[in-house]
């Protein structure tokens, strides 16, 4: 990240933990906000500090990207003069880097000659791609009810242990083998447990070589969670603009909004509501308006979203709907029925389910599917009070029928079978049509509920 040009050097005046403040000779050679500093520490480790506001002495206000707990006053900081700059290009693909491009699997130095700021504008409206294509996932109940595009968003929220990352896994493993493009994973602020965990089951389905991985996890400062996003969002756009389809899995987003909380308070800005920066919109539109289909290729990401305490009303998790394309919820409630993914498919939505986007087959179904469950749902209350005998002939029919549509709709998947032991299962959307064709016009009233369960098209139902 270093350049050959000779820069302004400041000595380090202040140090509280993760903000670091510099002073410069002169007010005029003090860094804009955004751009890059370099500190060595006492072991001459490269620590990166980014500059985040200016204070009226003429010393800058940092953020470090790095340990700070070997940095002394005095020290001297270089002023890099360009904002944090990253190796992009095909060279990342079955690495790992961090959140300055420097890597982090021991594998040696990335070699490539390409770079980029991690700091860019939004591709501007006449640049982007408006046009919709869908994107087949495989799995039953994304394509039926939140339907994937290229050059969207999609969100998967739920609280700690519904199967977020689970389900961002399972679509990593088939979108990267269906789709032919670029995959990227950007881990935000997750436990490395979970990161070491995924690159493992990357190395088991002989995936690693097709995807790109960039870590900024639960261990690491507050900086560097808040900015790996972008870091990811970056290496996306690089091969976005050399024409490639981008795949960008996120997980997890709350983590960077807890990110932006931490900087901002570490800072000294006052919060706003919940104790949320004040900046949060901002900064959540800084990362997401990135994110999108241009004429060169298209940048698609899938998201997890975290959800505290189960609170969709909570400030940091309304700040991410606005952004998505699809809202899948993830259910508390559905995962202890034993229904994966653990999806509720009332709660979930999508902008993209209208007849000129998915057709009107797609569209007919999921709107008889949706008012068949609203209806269970409603009924549900009386099987409660009264009994299912009490209900009507024709009821008794819906309950049934919404009860093997629950069923149908769980999966299992390809990144659990050795957890299982039954082989995942990848479902074409037309095959989805079909088996939840035949279970609303009543064509398997006769088979039972039981045979629904964790199988793939409507075929297998019927060979159980």
């Amino acid at each position: 990240m270093e350049t050959a040009e000779t820069m302004q050097i400041g000595k380090i005046v202040r140090i509280s933990g993760a903000v670091v403040d510099i002073r410069f000779p002169e007010k005029e050679q003090a860094p804009s906000i955004k751009t890059a500093c370099i500190a060595r520490d006492i072991d001459n480790q490269k620590i990166v500090l980014e500059v985040m506001q200016h204070l009226s002495d003429g010393s800058v206000r940092t953020i470090a990207l790095g340990n700070t707990n070997k940095l002394r006053r005095n020290q001297d900081a270089q002023n890099l003069g360009i904002p944090i700059t990253i190796p992009v290009g095909k060279k990342l693909l079955g690495r790992l880097i961090n959140v300055v491009g420097d890597p982090i699997d021991n594998l040696g130095e990335l070699k490539t000659t390409q770079s980029r700021a991690i700091h860019q504008e939004p591709p501007q409206l006449y640049e982007e791609r408006t046009h919709y294509q869908i994107l087949e996932t495989g799995l039953k109940a994304i394509d039926l009810f939140t339907p994937f595009v290229k050059g969207g968003k999609i969100g998967f929220f739920g609280g700690a242990g519904v199967g977020k990352t689970v389900l961002v896994t399972e679509l990593i493993n088939n979108l990267a083998t269906k789709h032919k493009g670029v995959s990227l994973f950007a881990g935000v602020g997750e436990r490395i447990r979970e990161g070491n965990e995924l690159y493992l089951e990357l190395q088991r389905l002989k995936m690693l070589d097709r995807i790109g991985l960039c870590f900024g996890q639960m261990n690491e400062p507050p900086g560097t969670r808040f900015r790996i996003g972008l870091t990811g969002v970056t290496m996306g756009e690089a091969f976005r603009e050399e024409g490639n389809d981008v795949l960008l899995f996120i997980d997890n987003i709350y983590r960077f909004v807890l990110a932006g909380m931490e900087t901002s308070s570490l800072l000294g800005h006052i919060p706003s509501e919940g104790g949320y920066q004040a900046t949060l919109s901002s900064e959540m539109g800084e990362l997401q308006d990135r994110i999108t289909s241009t004429l060169q290729g298209s940048l698609t990401s899938v998201q997890a979203i975290y959800v505290p305490a189960d609170d969709f009303t909570d400030p940091g998790i309304t700040a991410t709907f606005p952004h998505l394309d699809s809202v899948v919820i993830l259910s508390r409630e559905v995962a202890e029925e034993g229904r994966y993914p653990a999806i509720n498919l009332l709660a979930s939505s999508s902008s993209l389910i209208a007849e000129e986007i998915v057709g009107r087959r797609h569209y007919d179904v999921v709107t008889k599917a949706l008012r068949t469950l609203q209806h269970y749902e409603e009924l549900k209350h009386i099987i409660a009070i009264l009994g299912r005998e009490e209900l009507s002939e024709e009821d008794k029919k819906v309950v049934d029928r919404a009860r093997k549509l629950q069923k149908f709709l769980t999966q299992p998947f390809f990144t659990t079978e050795q957890f299982t032991g039954k082989p995942g299962a990848y479902v074409p959307l037309k095959d989805t049509l079909d088996g939840v064709e035949a279970i609303l016009n009543g064509n398997v009233d006769a088979v039972p509920e039981v045979n629904f369960y964790m199988v793939g098209d409507i075929t297998e139902v019927s060979r159980k």
